[in-house]
């Protein structure tokens, strides 16, 4: 990961590593980083697309180096926010490891969003005509494996609480076709708003000098991902996802500004009655 002041917090399980044999050479990065696994705050940050990496065996995509600093290959800023508020909130982060144009960890597998042959118009080579088995061995070695560390997370949270919360951290370009996004956090959130709209609140509050965006730049109810719509929403969990503009977490001292900011929101907001509770749309449209 491009983020070296994490080094000292990430614990990387090797044995999850040795299943990405055959994608990942043994002296590279796991296909995600576990970060504070023992914090006892009540939820689960997820980031996925946190790192830039693409494994020595595909040879870059075949992508020039510059390519691979842009946004297209990861979102920018996010792995040290998700690092900042993992430890701020105390509350456990599960990192993807690799690159998006590797495979979108956000995407299920059989949308063509997933291994993109073309992201923002750039052609992705390594990408075109991939036979089944090497999109299969993607798949197993990094998509497979990361949502399963999440799936333990959250299953180890949910031993002491019973419905902790999913915090997704994204980044977002500060402009899109042309225009000047506006918005410096985004807040997206699909049926279950309990907890994105005491953050709004709140961050709206605290920061009268930001924009915040209601399902802003996208919207959570038109699609919210593959992460929230699997791990959080079939479970009734409660979930935010943040989209936070990239040229303001561009460097670590944004990053630690913006992991304040969400972090003096998040806390309060955690802690109100009937945050942590179980929610379906399709019975009682509210907590249960």
């Amino acid at each position: 990961m491009n983020e070296a002041s994490l080094s000292a917090s990430v614990s990387r399980r090797s044995q999850v590593q040795r299943q990405a044999a055959g994608l990942l050479g043994k002296d590279e990065p796991g296909p995600f980083v576990s970060i504070n696994p023992e914090g006892v705050a009540p939820g689960v940050i997820v980031c996925d697309h946190a790192s830039n990496a693409v494994p020595r065996s595909l040879g870059r995509l075949g992508l020039m180096d510059n390519t691979l600093d842009r946004h297209i290959a990861y979102d920018i800023g996010a792995a040290g926010v998700a690092a900042r508020l993992s430890e701020s909130l105390d509350m456990p982060a599960v990192l993807a490891g690799y690159s998006r144009l590797v495979i979108d960890l956000n995407r299920p597998v059989d949308d063509f969003t997933c291994i993109r042959e073309i992201s923002d118009g750039v052609v992705i080579p390594g990408n075109r005509r991939l036979e089944s088995e090497a999109r299969r061995l993607r798949e197993q070695a990094l998509h497979e494996t990361y949502h399963a560390e999440v799936t333990r997370a959250i299953t180890a949270k949910r031993r002491h609480v019973d419905a902790p919360a999913i915090v997704s951290v994204h980044s977002c370009t500060d402009q899109m076709r042309g225009r000047k996004r506006p918005w410096h956090i985004g807040v997206l959130f699909n049926e279950d708003d309990r907890l994105s709209a005491s953050v709004i609140r709140l961050l709206r509050a605290q920061n009268p000098d930001l924009t915040i965006g209601e399902n802003q730049p996208y919207s959570g109810l038109d699609a919210y991902g593959f992460t929230i719509e699997t791990h959080a929403l079939p479970a009734g969990l409660p979930n935010v996802l943040f989209e936070v503009r990239q040229d303001m977490i561009a460097d670590p001292a944004g990053q630690k500004r913006f992991a304040g900011i969400l972090a003096r929101a998040l806390t309060p907001a955690l802690a109100e009655p009937g945050q942590l509770c179980l929610f379906h749309p399709l019975s009682s449209k509210g907590p249960l």
